[in-house]
């Protein structure tokens, strides 16, 4: 006989079986939007777009480099697939896409993207006209200057916060000991702001920060006598000073960037314009099409041909042009009508505290000195405990060695080690908890071997180290004096050329630059008239 059917349950009208009686809170629309929106915008602006003035990089930058630096891809260890760092940062540090993570992990890679590189590459990191290869064809390691935006972290000098599952710990910010929002730059779109930073060369931006550094009081001219302007990695040149100065006293600006071009003779008589350096973010096959296009629109005389040459990195393209054709004319309105001449919009925006500020030049830098004083204290301070925690351990070894076969006996007789440590502690020994732990960690060969003259050579040793470290902290000048020294220890090794020059614009010439710079000096006579002579009469 079949068994009978239970009817199903019918839930309360307005509930749902799989789900608990949860209380609904009504609240207006447009309230509810705005807060969600503010959520999401402050959430964009301090996680996603916006660079730390600290340490020039963004979170997926941060927790790439980081991620990099836990698995130990380090220069001296072999490449791995760039599939493995993606998808490990995203499943330990940055909960979004893998493939974003991935453009952010080959942008690093770059070398026509970034000044200088933080990631080394093995594969095809793209070009301006083609993306990269599949992260699982790709393999990448930390570049070594990369390895200096990590150094001495593990000496308690950013701090850690947990990772978005709690289940490990980031840094919020690195190091970082170079200035690299200025040397690499930084672009991205938050809500409601953006930010564009152009790329520096190394050298001389530690040499104004050094500047700044030992002269806080320095203003933007008195920096610009090191950084000349933005070094673009693709090369062309820079036209004027104008839209520099503009940047750095306000944050923002327009720089006119220039191909690097050259009018030849072809072998056949005829006359070609090559180029062989293009403005930053350009791309030869878009302008040779857009040349194309003037042609065949009428709008640009005198080009033949058009020929896209570049290869391995290297910018070459030429125009051929037709016989009757005036070369500079033709040149002159590809500047005017192509990227071949361009602006890069400045626009120095960078979280500050977590709030994002437009940046000068002055606030840039000064940014990034207030980190490094704060980094180097840490460390310092770090490195004082260590040594002071280390002498205090041998004081304790050595008033050890005076009384060693007493304490040997003491512990064999002990019952236990609690009791053993109870016993060094009280009278007559008085040692400390934390010597008396250190005693009796080691073995009895190694108590009966203990060495008074080694001992006192590392005491001696530390007794130095320690008045150094402390004279760090108790002397701004000397901690200054050592940010300096380790900075221009990186210029030394990493620094290179600048390969955009900033070429004179009329445009750049001041009251001052009209003005024959000549020693002159002032009389009054008694008269009161006053009039000028040469010094050297």
């Amino acid at each position: 006989m079949a068994s009978k059917k239970t009817p199903p349950t019918t839930p309360e009208e307005g509930a749902t079986p799989s789900e608990p009686n949860i209380p609904v809170q009504p609240v207006a629309l447009q309230d509810e939007m705005e807060r969600s929106f503010l959520d999401y915008a402050m959430s964009v602006i301090m996680a996603r777009a916006l660079p730390d003035v600290r340490d020039g990089l963004k979170p997926v930058h941060r927790r790439i480099i980081w991620d990099m630096e836990e698995q130990g891809f380090r220069p001296d260890r072999p490449f791995v697939k760039s599939a493995r760092v993606s998808g490990d940062t995203m499943a330990k540090y940055h909960p979004h896409g893998d493939t974003a993570i991935y453009d952010a992990l080959v942008r690093m890679a770059q070398p026509f993207s970034l000044r200088h590189p933080l990631i080394a590459f093995h594969g095809n990191y793209g070009s301006p006209d083609f993306g990269p290869a599949a992260s699982r064809y790709t393999e990448c390691r930390l570049h070594p200057l990369a390895m200096h935006l990590l150094a001495d972290i593990d000496e308690n000098t950013v701090d850690m916060v947990d990772t978005y599952d709690g289940s490990r710990e980031e840094p919020v910010v690195l190091p970082a000991r170079f200035p690299n929002l200025l040397v690499n730059g930084c672009q991205g779109i938050a809500v409601g702001m953006a930010t564009n930073i152009p790329p520096h060369n190394l050298g001389e931006v530690i040499d104004a920060c050094i500047h700044l550094l030992m002269n806080p009081e320095a203003t933007t001219d008195d920096l610009m006598a090191f950084v000349k302007g933005p070094d673009f990695p693709t090369g062309g040149s820079i036209l004027g000073r104008s839209g520099i100065l503009d940047a750095y006293r306000t944050g923002r600006g327009s720089i006119k960037m220039r191909a690097t071009a050259a009018i030849e003779e072809t072998k056949r008589g005829g006359m070609q314009i090559v180029v062989t350096e293009l403005p930053y973010q350009t791309s030869c096959s878009a302008i040779a099409g857009r040349i194309q296009e003037l042609v065949d629109n009428g709008e640009l005389d005198g080009i033949a041909d058009v020929n896209d040459g570049s290869s391995g990195g290297k910018t070459y393209l030429t125009i051929q042009l037709k016989r009757d054709a005036n070369a500079n004319v033709v040149l002159n309105n590809l500047f005017k009508q192509t990227q071949l001449q361009t602006s890069f919009g400045v626009n120095m925006v960078a979280l500050v505290d977590g709030v994002p500020r437009q940046l000068t030049l002055v606030d840039a830098l000064n940014g990034y000195i207030r980190h490094q004083i704060e980094v180097l204290t840490r460390r310092t301070t770090f490195r004082l405990d260590k040594a002071q925690r280390r002498l205090h351990l041998l004081e304790g070894r050595i008033k050890a060695l005076d009384v060693i076969d007493q304490i040997i006996k003491l512990i064999r007789e002990s019952e236990d080690a609690p009791a053993a440590k109870s016993s060094l502690m009280n009278p007559p020994y008085e040692f400390s908890e934390v010597q008396a732990i250190d005693i009796l960690d080691m073995q009895l060969r190694q108590l009966t071997r203990l060495s008074r003259i080694d001992l006192e050579t590392e005491m001696g040793q530390l007794n130095e180290r320690i008045a150094e470290l402390e004279g760090i902290l108790a002397d701004d000048v000397k901690l200054r004096a050592v940010i300096s020294e380790e900075m221009l220890a990186i210029r030394a090794e990493f620094a290179t050329p600048r390969v955009c020059p900033v070429t004179f614009d009329s445009g750049d010439m001041s009251i001052e630059d009209l003005v024959d710079d000549t020693a002159l000096v002032v009389v009054m006579t008694e008269a009161q008239y006053v009039k000028t002579v040469l010094a050297s009469n």
